[in-house]
């Protein structure tokens, strides 16, 4: 199993539940909440503020391509 980490040591990361932080993205979508659809994957993020995030349970990611919003269903990308 894949350590995880607190909300606040994330620079680039994503929670199971649907919610992404990535602090190297605009101010829209640094933190965001995803709709998780069988068959879609991760769609239709919606902006966040950071005390709405779960605080504990992130993984961390190098980076998110934001040019591609259909994300494989569970790993975003």
């Amino acid at each position: 199993m894949d350590q995880t980490f607190n909300a606040v040591e994330i620079e680039v990361g994503f929670h199971p539940s649907g919610y992404r932080i990535d602090k190297t993205a605009s101010a829209m979508n640094r933190y965001t909440q995803w709709n998780i659809v069988p068959g879609r994957g991760w769609c239709d993020p919606k902006p966040v503020c950071f005390h709405s995030l779960p605080p504990k349970g992130w993984f961390k990611k190098d980076r998110f391509d934001w040019d591609e919003i259909h994300v494989l269903e569970g790993v975003p990308s």
